[in-house]
Protein backbone atom coordinates (compact mmCIF):
# COMPACT_ATOMS: atom_id res chain seq x y z
CA UNK A 1 0.00 0.00 0.00
CA UNK A 2 1.32 3.45 -0.89
CA UNK A 3 1.75 6.21 1.66
CA UNK A 4 -0.89 8.86 2.32
CA UNK A 5 -0.14 12.46 3.28
CA UNK A 6 -2.78 12.19 6.02
CA UNK A 7 -0.48 9.78 7.86
CA UNK A 8 1.63 12.78 8.88
CA UNK A 9 -1.47 14.41 10.38
CA UNK A 10 -2.19 11.22 12.33
CA UNK A 11 1.36 11.30 13.70
CA UNK A 12 0.83 14.87 14.92
CA UNK A 13 -2.45 13.87 16.57
CA UNK A 14 -0.88 10.83 18.20
CA UNK A 15 1.95 12.79 19.80
CA UNK A 16 0.23 15.95 20.98
CA UNK A 17 -0.71 16.71 24.57
CA UNK A 18 -4.41 16.88 25.41
CA UNK A 19 -5.22 14.51 22.57
CA UNK A 20 -8.91 13.65 22.17
CA UNK A 21 -10.50 10.66 20.43
CA UNK A 22 -10.29 11.28 16.69
CA UNK A 23 -13.27 11.02 14.37
CA UNK A 24 -11.98 10.32 10.86
CA UNK A 25 -14.45 11.66 8.32
CA UNK A 26 -14.63 11.12 4.59
CA UNK A 27 -16.72 9.62 1.81
CA UNK A 28 -16.89 5.92 1.19
CA UNK A 29 -13.83 4.31 -0.39
CA UNK A 30 -11.37 7.14 0.30
CA UNK A 31 -9.21 4.79 2.37
CA UNK A 32 -10.09 5.54 6.00
CA UNK A 33 -9.69 1.97 7.27
CA UNK A 34 -6.48 1.36 5.33
CA UNK A 35 -4.98 4.61 6.63
CA UNK A 36 -5.67 3.64 10.24
CA UNK A 37 -4.09 0.21 9.70
CA UNK A 38 -0.96 1.86 8.31
CA UNK A 39 -0.85 4.09 11.39
CA UNK A 40 -1.41 1.08 13.66
CA UNK A 41 1.98 -0.39 12.71
CA UNK A 42 3.57 2.08 15.11
CA UNK A 43 1.71 0.78 18.17
CA UNK A 44 2.41 -2.10 20.53
CA UNK A 45 -1.28 -3.04 20.63
CA UNK A 46 -3.91 -2.51 17.93
CA UNK A 47 -7.55 -3.34 18.62
CA UNK A 48 -9.99 -3.04 15.71
CA UNK A 49 -13.73 -3.20 16.33
CA UNK A 50 -15.97 -3.22 13.27
CA UNK A 51 -19.47 -2.48 14.54
CA UNK A 52 -21.08 -4.04 11.50
CA UNK A 53 -20.34 -7.25 13.41
CA UNK A 54 -23.12 -7.64 15.97
CA UNK A 55 -20.87 -9.11 18.63
CA UNK A 56 -18.68 -6.01 18.54
CA UNK A 57 -21.64 -3.61 18.54
CA UNK A 58 -23.15 -5.52 21.49
CA UNK A 59 -20.12 -4.62 23.63
CA UNK A 60 -21.30 -1.02 23.69
CA UNK A 61 -25.04 -1.74 23.90
CA UNK A 62 -24.87 -3.18 27.43
CA UNK A 63 -25.54 -0.71 30.25
CA UNK A 64 -22.27 -1.23 32.07
CA UNK A 65 -19.56 0.94 33.59
CA UNK A 66 -16.81 2.28 31.36
CA UNK A 67 -14.26 0.08 33.14
CA UNK A 68 -16.39 -2.96 32.36
CA UNK A 69 -16.73 -1.87 28.74
CA UNK A 70 -12.98 -1.41 28.38
CA UNK A 71 -12.29 -4.82 29.94
CA UNK A 72 -14.76 -6.34 27.49
CA UNK A 73 -13.05 -4.68 24.53
CA UNK A 74 -9.69 -6.11 25.54
CA UNK A 75 -11.19 -9.53 26.25
CA UNK A 76 -12.97 -9.62 22.90
CA UNK A 77 -9.69 -8.78 21.17
CA UNK A 78 -7.83 -11.40 23.15
CA UNK A 79 -5.39 -8.82 24.51
CA UNK A 80 -4.20 -8.35 28.11
CA UNK A 81 -4.72 -4.93 29.64
CA UNK A 82 -1.11 -3.87 30.01
CA UNK A 83 0.71 -0.56 30.05
CA UNK A 84 1.53 -0.55 26.34
CA UNK A 85 1.04 2.03 23.60
CA UNK A 86 -2.42 1.11 22.34
CA UNK A 87 -4.61 2.17 19.42
CA UNK A 88 -8.31 1.31 19.47
CA UNK A 89 -10.09 1.69 16.14
CA UNK A 90 -13.91 1.69 16.20
CA UNK A 91 -15.01 1.29 12.58
CA UNK A 92 -18.59 1.70 11.31
CA UNK A 93 -19.33 3.45 14.60
CA UNK A 94 -22.69 4.70 13.32
CA UNK A 95 -24.14 1.22 13.89
CA UNK A 96 -24.25 1.72 17.67
CA UNK A 97 -25.07 5.17 19.13
CA UNK A 98 -23.78 4.07 22.54
CA UNK A 99 -20.34 3.62 20.98
CA UNK A 100 -20.43 7.28 19.92
CA UNK A 101 -21.35 8.32 23.44
CA UNK A 102 -18.54 6.21 24.88
CA UNK A 103 -15.95 8.45 23.19
CA UNK A 104 -16.35 11.05 25.94
CA UNK A 105 -15.31 8.50 28.57
CA UNK A 106 -12.21 7.50 26.61
CA UNK A 107 -11.27 11.17 26.69
CA UNK A 108 -12.13 11.76 30.35
CA UNK A 109 -10.98 8.47 31.92
CA UNK A 110 -8.33 6.98 29.60
CA UNK A 111 -6.61 9.80 27.71
CA UNK A 112 -3.51 7.58 27.46
CA UNK A 113 -5.28 5.39 24.91
CA UNK A 114 -5.33 6.40 21.25
CA UNK A 115 -8.89 6.08 19.94
CA UNK A 116 -10.02 6.59 16.33
CA UNK A 117 -13.59 6.26 15.08
CA UNK A 118 -14.84 6.13 11.50
CA UNK A 119 -17.83 4.96 9.46
CA UNK A 120 -18.74 4.59 5.80
CA UNK A 121 -22.21 6.10 6.24
CA UNK A 122 -21.26 8.35 9.11
CA UNK A 123 -21.64 11.64 7.28
CA UNK A 124 -25.28 11.12 6.31
CA UNK A 125 -26.23 10.21 9.88
CA UNK A 126 -24.45 12.94 11.82
CA UNK A 127 -27.02 15.31 13.28
CA UNK A 128 -29.93 13.00 12.56
CA UNK A 129 -29.43 9.66 14.29
CA UNK A 130 -26.25 10.32 16.23
CA UNK A 131 -24.27 13.22 17.66
CA UNK A 132 -20.71 13.31 18.93
CA UNK A 133 -19.87 14.51 22.46
CA UNK A 134 -19.11 18.19 22.08
CA UNK A 135 -15.62 19.22 23.14
CA UNK A 136 -14.49 15.67 23.78
CA UNK A 137 -13.57 14.58 20.27
CA UNK A 138 -11.64 16.10 17.38
CA UNK A 139 -12.02 15.64 13.66
CA UNK A 140 -9.86 14.94 10.66
CA UNK A 141 -10.92 14.80 7.01
CA UNK A 142 -9.66 12.27 4.49
CA UNK A 143 -10.04 12.98 0.78
CA UNK A 144 -9.09 11.08 -2.38
CA UNK A 145 -5.39 10.83 -3.16
CA UNK A 146 -3.67 13.98 -4.38
CA UNK A 147 -1.50 14.11 -7.48
CA UNK A 148 1.67 13.71 -5.43
CA UNK A 149 0.20 10.66 -3.67
CA UNK A 150 -0.65 9.26 -7.11
CA UNK A 151 2.95 9.83 -8.20
CA UNK A 152 4.21 8.18 -5.05
CA UNK A 153 2.12 5.09 -5.85
CA UNK A 154 3.79 5.00 -9.28
CA UNK A 155 7.24 5.19 -7.71
CA UNK A 156 7.93 8.71 -9.01
CA UNK A 157 9.44 9.81 -5.72
CA UNK A 158 11.95 12.26 -7.20
CA UNK A 159 9.14 14.07 -9.01
CA UNK A 160 7.14 14.18 -5.77
CA UNK A 161 10.03 15.95 -4.05
CA UNK A 162 10.45 18.40 -6.94
CA UNK A 163 6.74 19.22 -7.02
CA UNK A 164 6.63 19.74 -3.26
CA UNK A 165 9.63 22.07 -3.55
CA UNK A 166 8.18 23.73 -6.68
CA UNK A 167 11.39 22.94 -8.58
CA UNK A 168 10.26 20.73 -11.48
CA UNK A 169 12.73 21.27 -14.37
CA UNK A 170 11.18 22.72 -17.52
CA UNK A 171 12.79 19.89 -19.47
CA UNK A 172 10.38 17.36 -17.89
CA UNK A 173 7.30 19.62 -17.95
CA UNK A 174 5.61 17.66 -20.78
CA UNK A 175 6.33 14.38 -19.01
CA UNK A 176 4.78 15.61 -15.75
CA UNK A 177 1.75 17.00 -17.60
CA UNK A 178 1.25 13.58 -19.21
CA UNK A 179 1.25 12.07 -15.73
CA UNK A 180 -1.22 14.70 -14.56
CA UNK A 181 -3.61 13.79 -17.38
CA UNK A 182 -3.33 10.15 -16.32
CA UNK A 183 -4.16 11.25 -12.78
CA UNK A 184 -7.28 12.96 -14.12
CA UNK A 185 -8.30 9.66 -15.74
CA UNK A 186 -7.46 7.41 -12.79
CA UNK A 187 -8.59 9.84 -10.10
CA UNK A 188 -7.64 9.62 -6.46
CA UNK A 189 -9.74 6.81 -5.00
CA UNK A 190 -7.17 4.46 -3.45
CA UNK A 191 -8.46 1.26 -5.08
CA UNK A 192 -8.20 2.81 -8.53
CA UNK A 193 -4.76 4.31 -7.81
CA UNK A 194 -3.38 1.00 -6.50
CA UNK A 195 -4.78 -0.91 -9.49
CA UNK A 196 -3.29 1.52 -12.01
CA UNK A 197 0.05 1.55 -10.19
CA UNK A 198 0.19 -2.24 -10.50
CA UNK A 199 -1.07 -2.77 -14.07
CA UNK A 200 -0.64 0.65 -15.81
CA UNK A 201 -3.90 -0.06 -17.69
CA UNK A 202 -6.72 2.47 -17.35
CA UNK A 203 -9.20 0.11 -19.07
CA UNK A 204 -8.93 -2.20 -16.05
CA UNK A 205 -10.32 0.62 -13.94
CA UNK A 206 -13.78 0.39 -15.50
CA UNK A 207 -14.85 -2.49 -13.28
CA UNK A 208 -13.65 -0.59 -10.20
CA UNK A 209 -15.56 2.55 -11.19
CA UNK A 210 -18.68 0.52 -11.98
CA UNK A 211 -18.50 -1.13 -8.58
CA UNK A 212 -17.97 2.18 -6.76
CA UNK A 213 -20.90 3.90 -8.46
CA UNK A 214 -23.13 0.86 -7.86
CA UNK A 215 -22.15 0.97 -4.20
CA UNK A 216 -23.06 4.65 -3.91
CA UNK A 217 -26.44 3.95 -5.50
CA UNK A 218 -27.03 0.97 -3.19
CA UNK A 219 -26.54 3.27 -0.20
CA UNK A 220 -29.40 5.53 -1.27
CA UNK A 221 -31.97 3.69 0.83
CA UNK A 222 -29.79 4.40 3.88
CA UNK A 223 -29.57 8.10 3.06
CA UNK A 224 -33.30 8.63 2.43
CA UNK A 225 -36.40 6.68 3.46
CA UNK A 226 -39.04 8.17 1.17
CA UNK A 227 -39.36 6.68 -2.31
CA UNK A 228 -39.41 10.05 -4.06
CA UNK A 229 -36.26 11.20 -2.28
CA UNK A 230 -34.55 7.99 -3.35
CA UNK A 231 -35.65 8.52 -6.96
CA UNK A 232 -34.19 12.04 -7.00
CA UNK A 233 -30.91 10.85 -5.48
CA UNK A 234 -30.64 8.18 -8.18
CA UNK A 235 -31.36 10.80 -10.83
CA UNK A 236 -28.49 12.95 -9.61
CA UNK A 237 -26.13 9.97 -9.50
CA UNK A 238 -27.17 8.98 -13.03
CA UNK A 239 -27.04 12.36 -14.74
CA UNK A 240 -25.11 14.80 -12.55
CA UNK A 241 -21.53 13.78 -13.30
CA UNK A 242 -21.47 15.56 -16.64
CA UNK A 243 -22.05 18.89 -14.87
CA UNK A 244 -18.82 18.72 -12.87
CA UNK A 245 -17.19 22.11 -12.50
CA UNK A 246 -20.29 23.92 -13.76
CA UNK A 247 -22.81 26.22 -12.15
CA UNK A 248 -26.37 24.95 -12.22
CA UNK A 249 -29.90 25.53 -10.96
CA UNK A 250 -31.89 23.04 -8.93
CA UNK A 251 -35.00 23.61 -11.04
CA UNK A 252 -34.96 21.34 -14.10
CA UNK A 253 -31.53 19.99 -13.14
CA UNK A 254 -30.19 17.90 -16.04
CA UNK A 255 -33.62 18.08 -17.68
CA UNK A 256 -35.54 16.71 -14.69
CA UNK A 257 -39.13 17.59 -13.81
CA UNK A 258 -38.49 17.67 -10.05
CA UNK A 259 -39.19 20.81 -8.05
CA UNK A 260 -36.33 23.08 -7.09
CA UNK A 261 -36.90 22.44 -3.37
CA UNK A 262 -36.94 18.66 -3.88
CA UNK A 263 -33.75 18.69 -5.92
CA UNK A 264 -32.07 21.03 -3.43
CA UNK A 265 -32.90 18.73 -0.51
CA UNK A 266 -31.52 15.73 -2.42
CA UNK A 267 -28.28 17.54 -3.24
CA UNK A 268 -27.83 18.46 0.41
CA UNK A 269 -28.26 14.81 1.39
CA UNK A 270 -25.51 13.81 -1.04
CA UNK A 271 -23.36 16.69 0.16
CA UNK A 272 -23.49 15.22 3.68
CA UNK A 273 -22.09 11.96 2.31
CA UNK A 274 -19.15 13.99 0.91
CA UNK A 275 -19.78 12.62 -2.58
CA UNK A 276 -20.08 16.17 -3.86
CA UNK A 277 -19.93 19.78 -2.76
CA UNK A 278 -22.21 22.67 -3.62
CA UNK A 279 -19.79 25.57 -3.95
CA UNK A 280 -21.52 28.94 -3.59
CA UNK A 281 -20.04 32.21 -4.86
CA UNK A 282 -18.65 35.18 -3.00
CA UNK A 283 -19.66 38.61 -4.25
CA UNK A 284 -16.99 40.49 -2.33
CA UNK A 285 -13.23 40.52 -2.83
CA UNK A 286 -12.50 41.00 0.87
CA UNK A 287 -13.43 39.65 4.29
CA UNK A 288 -15.77 38.59 5.83
CA UNK A 289 -16.32 35.45 3.76
CA UNK A 290 -20.04 35.36 3.06
CA UNK A 291 -21.11 32.96 0.27
CA UNK A 292 -24.31 34.06 -1.47
CA UNK A 293 -26.65 31.09 -1.00
CA UNK A 294 -29.28 32.65 -3.26
CA UNK A 295 -27.06 32.34 -6.31
CA UNK A 296 -26.45 29.26 -8.43
CA UNK A 297 -23.79 26.98 -6.94
CA UNK A 298 -20.96 25.22 -8.74
CA UNK A 299 -20.97 21.41 -8.64
CA UNK A 300 -17.76 19.66 -7.63
CA UNK A 301 -17.75 15.88 -7.25
CA UNK A 302 -15.65 13.69 -4.99
CA UNK A 303 -13.31 12.39 -7.67
CA UNK A 304 -12.19 13.27 -11.18
CA UNK A 305 -11.68 9.61 -12.10
CA UNK A 306 -15.34 8.83 -11.49
CA UNK A 307 -16.40 11.98 -13.34
CA UNK A 308 -14.39 11.16 -16.47
CA UNK A 309 -15.42 7.51 -16.44
CA UNK A 310 -19.16 8.25 -16.33
CA UNK A 311 -18.77 11.01 -18.95
CA UNK A 312 -16.69 8.69 -21.18
CA UNK A 313 -13.90 11.27 -21.41
CA UNK A 314 -10.97 9.01 -20.52
CA UNK A 315 -9.62 8.52 -24.03
CA UNK A 316 -9.90 12.17 -25.01
CA UNK A 317 -8.02 13.20 -21.87
CA UNK A 318 -5.26 10.70 -22.57
CA UNK A 319 -4.54 12.04 -26.04
CA UNK A 320 -5.08 15.76 -25.64
CA UNK A 321 -2.60 18.44 -24.66
CA UNK A 322 -5.32 21.04 -24.00
CA UNK A 323 -6.55 19.72 -20.65
CA UNK A 324 -8.23 22.96 -19.64
CA UNK A 325 -10.16 23.28 -22.92
CA UNK A 326 -12.04 19.98 -22.63
CA UNK A 327 -15.60 20.39 -21.35
CA UNK A 328 -15.09 24.16 -21.87
CA UNK A 329 -12.54 23.96 -19.07
CA UNK A 330 -14.98 22.46 -16.55
CA UNK A 331 -13.04 19.25 -16.00
CA UNK A 332 -9.91 21.27 -15.28
CA UNK A 333 -11.86 23.15 -12.60
CA UNK A 334 -13.02 19.84 -11.15
CA UNK A 335 -9.50 18.48 -10.76
CA UNK A 336 -8.09 21.79 -9.48
CA UNK A 337 -10.88 21.95 -6.91
CA UNK A 338 -10.07 18.39 -5.90
CA UNK A 339 -6.40 19.26 -5.41
CA UNK A 340 -7.24 22.36 -3.37
CA UNK A 341 -9.36 20.26 -1.01
CA UNK A 342 -7.07 17.23 -0.95
CA UNK A 343 -4.22 19.23 0.50
CA UNK A 344 -6.20 19.85 3.73
CA UNK A 345 -7.08 17.45 6.54
CA UNK A 346 -9.20 20.06 8.31
CA UNK A 347 -12.80 18.90 8.32
CA UNK A 348 -15.27 21.42 6.94
CA UNK A 349 -12.88 23.13 4.51
CA UNK A 350 -15.03 24.76 1.81
CA UNK A 351 -14.05 25.81 -1.68
CA UNK A 352 -15.10 29.20 -3.02
CA UNK A 353 -15.38 31.17 -6.25
CA UNK A 354 -16.28 34.78 -7.05
CA UNK A 355 -18.90 36.55 -9.14
CA UNK A 356 -19.27 40.27 -9.72
CA UNK A 357 -22.33 41.79 -8.09
CA UNK A 358 -23.35 44.28 -10.79
CA UNK A 359 -26.05 44.54 -13.44
CA UNK A 360 -25.10 44.03 -17.06
CA UNK A 361 -21.57 43.08 -16.08
CA UNK A 362 -20.83 39.38 -15.79
CA UNK A 363 -17.55 38.31 -14.26
CA UNK A 364 -16.58 35.07 -12.57
CA UNK A 365 -13.29 33.86 -11.10
CA UNK A 366 -12.93 30.09 -10.86
CA UNK A 367 -11.69 29.89 -7.26
CA UNK A 368 -10.85 32.18 -4.37
CA UNK A 369 -8.23 30.87 -1.96
CA UNK A 370 -8.04 31.95 1.67
CA UNK A 371 -4.43 32.34 2.74
CA UNK A 372 -3.97 33.74 6.24
CA UNK A 373 -5.82 37.07 6.15
CA UNK A 374 -5.94 37.32 2.36
CA UNK A 375 -8.34 36.27 -0.40
CA UNK A 376 -6.46 35.40 -3.57
CA UNK A 377 -8.10 34.73 -6.95
CA UNK A 378 -7.32 31.63 -9.03
CA UNK A 379 -8.14 31.22 -12.71
CA UNK A 380 -7.96 27.89 -14.53
CA UNK A 381 -7.23 28.90 -18.10
CA UNK A 382 -4.68 28.79 -20.92
CA UNK A 383 -4.16 31.69 -23.29
CA UNK A 384 -2.89 35.23 -23.31
CA UNK A 385 -3.72 37.76 -20.62
CA UNK A 386 -6.49 39.36 -22.67
CA UNK A 387 -8.67 36.32 -21.87
CA UNK A 388 -8.49 37.00 -18.15
CA UNK A 389 -11.10 39.78 -18.01
CA UNK A 390 -12.86 38.39 -14.91
CA UNK A 391 -9.57 38.07 -13.08
CA UNK A 392 -8.67 41.66 -13.98
CA UNK A 393 -12.07 42.79 -12.70
CA UNK A 394 -11.52 40.99 -9.39
CA UNK A 395 -8.14 42.66 -9.02
CA UNK A 396 -9.62 46.09 -9.78
CA UNK A 397 -11.98 45.64 -6.81
CA UNK A 398 -9.50 43.86 -4.54
CA UNK A 399 -6.74 45.22 -2.33
CA UNK A 400 -4.54 42.25 -3.27
CA UNK A 401 -1.49 42.55 -5.50
CA UNK A 402 -1.14 38.85 -6.35
CA UNK A 403 -3.25 36.57 -8.55
CA UNK A 404 -2.76 33.01 -9.76
CA UNK A 405 -3.47 31.19 -12.98
CA UNK A 406 -3.25 27.42 -13.36
CA UNK A 407 -2.55 26.27 -16.88
CA UNK A 408 -0.80 23.78 -19.18
CA UNK A 409 2.33 25.93 -19.43
CA UNK A 410 5.43 26.12 -17.29
CA UNK A 411 5.90 28.33 -14.24
CA UNK A 412 6.33 32.03 -14.97
CA UNK A 413 5.01 35.39 -13.83
CA UNK A 414 3.64 38.53 -15.51
CA UNK A 415 3.34 42.09 -14.29
CA UNK A 416 -0.16 43.29 -15.19
CA UNK A 417 -1.20 46.95 -15.43
CA UNK A 418 -4.97 47.52 -15.29
CA UNK A 419 -6.82 50.41 -16.98
CA UNK A 420 -7.09 52.11 -13.59
CA UNK A 421 -3.31 52.13 -13.34
CA UNK A 422 -3.21 49.44 -10.63
CA UNK A 423 -0.48 46.84 -11.04
CA UNK A 424 -0.39 43.26 -9.81
CA UNK A 425 1.68 40.13 -10.26
CA UNK A 426 0.11 37.19 -12.05
CA UNK A 427 1.79 33.89 -11.22
CA UNK A 428 1.22 31.23 -13.86
CA UNK A 429 1.52 27.77 -12.31
CA UNK A 430 1.34 24.43 -14.13
CA UNK A 431 -1.58 22.22 -13.11
CA UNK A 432 0.66 19.85 -11.23
CA UNK A 433 1.40 22.57 -8.65
CA UNK A 434 -2.31 22.94 -7.73
CA UNK A 435 -1.85 21.03 -4.49
CA UNK A 436 1.14 23.12 -3.39
CA UNK A 437 -0.53 26.47 -2.80
CA UNK A 438 0.46 26.73 0.86
CA UNK A 439 4.13 26.17 0.06
CA UNK A 440 4.04 28.55 -2.89
CA UNK A 441 2.27 31.34 -1.03
CA UNK A 442 4.43 30.97 2.07
CA UNK A 443 7.36 31.76 -0.21
CA UNK A 444 5.72 34.57 -2.20
CA UNK A 445 3.36 36.31 0.21
CA UNK A 446 4.53 38.23 3.25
Amino acid sequence: MFQRLALTALHRWGEKEGRKPLVLRGARQVGKTTLVKLFAREFDVFIELNLEEKENARLFAWEVSFDDLLAGIYAKAGVRMENKRTLIFIDEIQNEPEAVRSLRYFYEKRPDLHVIAAGSLLESLVGNHISFPVGRVEYMALHPCTFTEFLGALGENVLVEQIERLTVPQSVHSYVMDLFRKYMIVGGLPEAVANYAKYKDWVRLNDIFNSLIAGYKDDIEKYAKKNKEQDILRYILNYGWGLAGQRFQFAKFAGSSYKSSEMGDAFRILEKTLLLELVYPLISTSFPILPDLKRSPKLLWLDTGLVNYVAEMQERLLFTSATDELWNGDIAEQVVGQELLGASVTFGTKRMFWVRDARNSQAEVDFVYKFKSRLLPIEVKTGDNSRLRSLHQFMEESKENIAIRLWNGTFCSDEIRLPSGKQYTLYNLPFYYAGQFESFLNDKVE
